[in-house]
């Protein structure tokens, strides 16, 4: 297994050190930081390969930070996982749209903590997603599967890993209607856990960020989502 590096930020100690043990334990470089200030800055030194991240850290909260990180270009395709005792829907909402990958609530299993994240830290490596299509062209708008980059009339956009697999499944499949079952099955895959409701926030990110091309993706009522080319 590769050494990565990965940051945790959580003031509850106990809880800390429990993330840190399951972590180093399964192979990996693991970090802890008790405050959003520190955290932050830690990350920006040393670039982790994915951070978990509390919500209510004393000082800077982790909803700041999630935005920090996702505002810095050297920064903002790092995959973010949020671990927080808020368990409403609109919480987790709040969380995903700021720019978190993932979501677990407290109390959690270490083990599915461990699983969520070597999943992550899978899908961002393969970040290509599907490389049957390396280039995706609609009018103005570029896909680019090997730069995992999507750009507006030679224009960069900045997406997350998750983002960035949603868009190119639905850009890949024009005209075709995905379930959201099968958005999770081809984007969230490897066991992750998720709820249904991170599929619609994650494409209402997307949408935001397409501007004009927004309306291409379609909602099928009861069913999911299709991209008209």
């Amino acid at each position: 297994m590769p050494n990565q590096l990965i940051v945790v930020v959580e003031d509850e100690e106990d809880i800390r050190e429990i993330v840190l043990y399951n972590l180093r334990r399964e192979g990996y470089e693991a970090l802890g930081f008790e405050s959003g200030s520190e955290g932050l800055s830690a990350i920006k030194a040393k670039h982790p390969d994915l951070v978990i991240l509390d919500l209510m850290l004393p000082g800077l909260d982790g909803l700041s930070v999630c935005q920090q990180i996702r505002l810095d270009p050297a920064l903002k395709s790092m995959p973010v996982i949020i671990l927080s005792a808020k368990e409403e829907e609109s919480d987790i909402v709040i969380g995903l749209g700021m720019g978190a990958d993932d979501y677990m609530t407290k109390p959690f299993s270490s083990r599915e903590l461990v699983a969520r994240v070597r999943s992550l830290l899978r899908r961002t490596e393969n970040a290509g997603v599907n490389h049957d299509q390396q280039k995706i062209t609609i009018d103005d708008l570029l896909i680019e599967v090997d730069r995992h980059q999507v750009s507006m009339a030679g224009v960069a956009i900045p997406f997350t890993a998750t983002e960035f697999k949603l868009l190119y499944q639905l850009a890949s499949n024009p005209g075709k209607a995905l379930s959201r079952d099968q958005l999770l099955s081809r984007v969230m895959r490897d066991g992750v856990i998720v709820v249904d409701r991170n599929i619609d926030v994650h494409i209402r990110r997307v949408r935001k960020k397409l501007g004009d091309y927004a309306e291409r993706i379609q909602t099928i009522r009861g069913v999911g989502y299709r991209f008209m080319g």
